[in-house]
C-alpha cells in the first residue's frame, strides 16, 4: 500500500480523481472532522459501520466498482474536494495559535510519553482514562499549531474484549490487531537508521520497531517488541497493557522511556520539554541524564539539566495507585546503568526512595517527582492531595509548599461533542467555534437556543443512544446465541422515554459501582414507578488481575437481570470509545459516586456536560472546582472516617436528590412535553464547562505555565 500519488489499496490503485483517499484514511484527523467522516460513510454506509467506523479497512473491502462510482459522482467528489482543501489548510497552515501567540517559546517540539493513547476505536492501544487525556492532547496540539512528537506502545492484543458470561462473569477476549487494516505504517527512518532501536539488558539485546500513527499534525511513534531479533518472551513484552508481572512491567517501562528516547534521537528529533505522562514513563529521564553524562558532567550536573526540561504529570491520588519496584529488579537491569557511568549505587537508589519506603522498595513515582523540573496533578483538588502525599520528598517544606502544582484537565471539544449540538450552537453562538471554544463569553449565547429545538435534539440522541444498545444486543444473540435473559441484561426493554441513568467507566472499587444499588427495595420503587420511569445504564471493563472489582461487574451484572427491575438495569459490554460517545451524548444524567480524595480528575463528565447531560457527582476530582449550583448536582453526603459510614450517607444523599430532586425536575413538563427548568440547568452546564474544562484551555496552560517553566528553571 502507498500514498499520496496514485494510493493504493490492496492491489488495486484507487481512481485517480480520488487517490488521495488512502493518505487521509491513514492520517486520524478524520476522526474529529465530521465532514472527513461523512465522506468516508457516503462511500459505503454498511461497510462504514461493519467496518468499525475504521476508513482504512472500509477502503480495503470496497468494491472496484464503489470506487469508480464514487469518482464520477458529482456530490461525493464536491464533498472530497471540500475535504482535502480543510486537510491540507490544516495540515500546512502557519497560522496557528502556537505560530502566532508564542512562535519563538520552544525551540524544539515537546515530546510527550504515555504508556496509552486512545484516538479511535480503530487503534485499541488504551484502557481508559490516562489514554483519552493523551489522545485529547494530541489532537489539540495538531488544531493549535503546538508542535508535539507523542511515544507510546504497539500493543497488537490492544486490552482486551470484554464478554459477560450467564452467570455474570467479566471473560477477557484478545485478539490480535492486524496491521495492514489499522491508521499506522513503518516509522520513516532516514537514511542509514533504523529499522531497529535497541537497549542492552543484562544477559541480551531487546529490540524495537517503531510504528507511526498520523494525529492530523502530530506524529505518534508507538514502539513495538515483536520482532524476529528477540527472543519469544521479548516478544510479547508489548503484546498488552498493564501485564501484573513487576518483571514484564520494569522491562515495558525500559523499552519505552530509554527506547523512546533513542527513537526520537534517530530520527533526528531534539525536543524542547520532555513531558511524562504518569510514572510508567519515567525512565525517559534515566536516560536522558545517561546521555547527559555522556558530555563529560557529573551526575548531579545531569541532573540538572534534565530537570530543566521536563515535566512529569501525576494521574495518581493515592499510594496504592503507585508503581513501586522490588530493588532486585533495579540491581538486576540497572546495574550496567550506574557501573558505565560511575554512579554509586545508594545514589542511584535514593532517586526512588524515601522516609517510610521499605528499603527494598523503589517508587517511579519518587523518580520522576525528583528528576522533573516541573510536576502537576490534573486538578486542583488532586494538588491539594498530591501535595500532602509528597511531601515526604521535600520534609523540610510546609504543604502547601511542596512542588506540585495543578492543571486541570480538558477533553478535546470537537472529539466529543455531538456533531449536531455542535451545529445547534454554531447557529446561536455564530462560527467559528473551533478559535473561541475557551472563551466564557462566546458560550453565553446558548441561553437563545430555543428549548423546544435543544430538547428535540437531546431526545434524538437519547433514542440514538438507545438503539446502539438494542443493535448490539442482538448483535450478539446472533453471533453467539446468548439466553434471553442475557439479552435483557444488556438493554433490550430500554426505554427512549424514560429518564436515563449512565454509570460508564472503567469499573474498580473506590468508584462505587454498586452503590446506587446499595438499597435494592428503594431503587425499584425509583425505577418502576409507571409515570416517571428511571433507567440505568451501566458500563465498564475491570483490569484482569483485579478480582474484588470483577466481583462488582457481576453484582450489577445480576441486579440487572431481576425481573423486578422491569429491564431498566442494563449493562452494556465491551466499554469503548465508540460506545462512550453514544454515551456522553444519549444519557440525561452521568453517575459519578467515587470515594471522596480518590478521583484524580475523571474527564468522562466533562464529555457528558458539553452535551447538555446533567452531571450529578460527589464533590472529587474535577467537579469540586467545576460545580457552581445550577450547572448540575451534588452529592453532599458524609464526610465520615469509614467507608461503611460514608457510603451509606453518600447512597441517601443520593436517593434523595433522584426522589425528591432530579426525577421531578425531568418529567416537570409543559403542555409540549418540554422540561424547561431541566433544560436551563443543561444549557447552564455546557456555558460554564465547555470553554473551562476542553483541551485548549488546558494545553494553553500547559504552554504558558508549564512548558515555559520547565525551560526557565533548572532545579525545584
Amino acid at each position: 500500500m502507498s500514498y499520496p500519488n496514485g494510493g493504493v489499496v490492496g492491489n488495486s490503485p484507487l481512481p485517480e480523481r480520488i487517490s488521495r483517499l488512502y493518505e487521509l484514511a491513514n492520517n486520524l484527523w478524520w476522526s474529529w472532522h465530521e465532514e472527513a467522516r461523512q465522506l468516508f460513510r457516503s462511500l459505503d454506509y454498511a461497510l462504514w459501520r461493519t467496518s468499525g467506523h475504521n476508513p482504512v479497512r472500509q477502503l480495503l473491502s470496497l468494491a472496484p466498482d464503489k470506487l469508480q462510482a464514487a469518482a464520477s459522482d458529482p456530490a461525493f467528489l464536491e464533498l472530497y474536494d471540500s475535504v482535502m482543501r480543510q486537510f491540507d489548510t490544516d495540515m500546512s497552515s502557519e497560522k496557528t495559535w502556537f505560530s502566532q501567540i508564542h512562535p519563538a517559546r520552544l525551540s524544539g517540539p515537546v515530546a510527550y510519553f504515555s504508556a496509552e493513547f486512545a484516538i479511535h476505536g480503530s487503534l485499541p492501544i488504551y484502557a481508559g482514562g490516562l489514554g483519552v487525556l493523551a489522545g485529547d492532547i494530541c489532537k489539540e496540539a495538531s488544531d493549535m499549531g503546538l508542535p508535539l512528537s507523542a511515544v507510546g506502545f504497539m500493543y497488537p492484543q490492544g486490552y482486551f474484549v470484554q464478554r459477560i458470561s450467564a452467570d455474570g462473569r467479566q471473560q477477557e477476549v484478545y485478539t490480535q490487531l492486524d496491521f495492514k487494516d489499522a491508521p499506522i505504517s513503518p516509522c520513516p527512518w532516514p537514511a542509514g537508521c533504523g529499522p531497529l532501536i535497541s537497549v542492552p539488558l543484562p544477559d541480551r539485546e531487546l529490540f524495537l520497531a517503531t510504528w507511526l500513527v498520523r494525529v492530523g499534525r502530530v506524529n505518534l511513534y508507538l514502539l513495538d517488541t515483536n520482532v524476529e531479533e528477540n527472543l519469544p518472551q521479548d516478544r510479547m513484552l508489548s503484546a498488552r497493557l498493564y501485564t501484573p508481572d513487576p518483571e514484564q512491567r520494569i522491562l515495558q517501562m525500559i523499552a519505552l522511556g530509554i527506547c523512546g528516547v533513542r527513537v526520537l534521537r534517530t530520527l533526528g528529533i531534539n525536543p524542547a520539554v520532555w513531558h511524562a505522562n504518569e510514572d510508567y514513563t519515567s525512565f525517559m529521564m534515566l536516560e536522558n541524564i545517561r546521555e547527559e553524562m555522556l558530555k563529560g558532567v557529573s551526575f548531579d550536573q545531569a541532573i540538572g539539566a534534565v530537570r530543566a526540561s521536563t515535566v512529569f504529570t501525576t494521574h495518581t491520588p493515592v499510594p496504592a495507585g503507585v508503581t513501586i519496584f522490588p530493588v532486585y529488579l533495579l540491581d538486576r537491569y540497572f546495574r550496567n546503568f550506574w557501573e558505565s557511568l560511575k554512579i554509586d549505587r545508594r545514589a542511584f537508589l535514593r532517586l526512588g526512595q524515601y522516609a517510610g519506603l521499605e528499603s527494598d522498595q523503589f517508587n517511579m513515582t519518587a523518580l520522576a517527582l525528583r528528576l522533573a523540573g516541573r510536576s502537576n496533578a490534573v486538578s486542583r483538588l488532586h494538588g491539594q492531595v498530591a501535595r500532602r502525599m509528597w511531601q515526604v520528598l521535600w520534609p523540610e517544606r510546609r504543604e502547601e509548599d511542596v512542588p506540585i502544582s495543578h492543571v486541570t484537565n480538558g477533553i478535546h471539544l470537537p472529539s466529543w461533542q455531538a456533531p449536531e449540538m455542535l451545529v445547534l450552537c454554531q447557529r446561536y453562538l455564530g462560527p467559528p467555534l473551533s478559535e473561541k471554544q475557551d472563551d466564557p463569553e462566546y458560550w453565553a449565547c446558548i441561553a437563545d437556543i430555543p428549548d423546544e429545538e435543544f430538547w428535540e435534539l437531546r431526545q434524538t440522541m437519547k433514542t440514538r443512544l438507545i438503539r446502539s444498545i438494542q443493535e448490539r444486543a442482538q448483535q450478539r444473540w446472533i453471533e453467539d446465541g446468548v439466553s434471553t435473559q442475557q439479552i435483557l441484561a444488556m438493554g433490550a426493554l430500554l426505554d427512549p422515554y424514560a429518564l436515563t441513568i449512565a454509570f460508564s467507566r472503567r469499573f474498580a472499587e473506590y468508584k462505587r459501582p454498586g452503590l446506587i444499588l446499595s438499597d435494592v427495595e428503594r431503587l425499584k420503587r425509583i425505577v418502576s414507578n409507571p409515570s416517571r420511569p428511571v433507567q440505568i445504564v451501566f458500563a465498564g471493563k475491570s483490569h484482569p488481575a483485579d478480582m474484588p472489582s470483577k466481583e462488582l461487574v457481576s453484582q450489577v451484572y445480576q441486579v440487572a437481570t431481576d425481573r423486578q427491575f422491569q429491564g431498566r438495569i442494563a449493562f452494556v459490554e465491551d466499554y469503548d470509545m465508540h460506545l462512550a460517545r453514544d454515551m456522553v451524548r444519549g444519557t440525561d444524567v452521568w453517575l459519578n459516586v467515587p470515594r471522596r480524595l480518590q478521583e484524580a480528575s475523571g474527564t468522562s463528565g466533562m464529555k457528558a456536560a458539553i452535551n447538555g447531560v446533567l452531571h450529578l457527582s460527589v464533590r472529587d476530582g474535577w467537579w469540586d472546582e467545576a460545580y457552581g449550583g445550577t450547572n448540575g448536582f451534588a452529592i453532599n453526603g458524609s464526610r465520615s472516617r469509614t467507608r461503611e459510614e460514608e457510603d451509606r450517607a453518600d447512597a441517601d444523599a443520593l436517593y434523595k436528590l433522584l426522589e425528591e430532586t432530579l426525577v421531578p425536575l425531568y418529567y416537570d413538563r409543559d403542555r409540549k412535553g418540554v422540561p424547561h427548568r431541566w433544560i436551563s440547568i443543561a444549557k447552564e452546564s455546557i456555558r460554564s464547562i465547555s470553554p473551562v474544562y476542553c483541551s485548549r484551555r488546558m494545553l494553553k496552560e500547559y504552554t504558558e505555565r508549564v512548558y515555559s517553566s520547565a525551560l526557565s528553571r533548572g532545579t525545584k
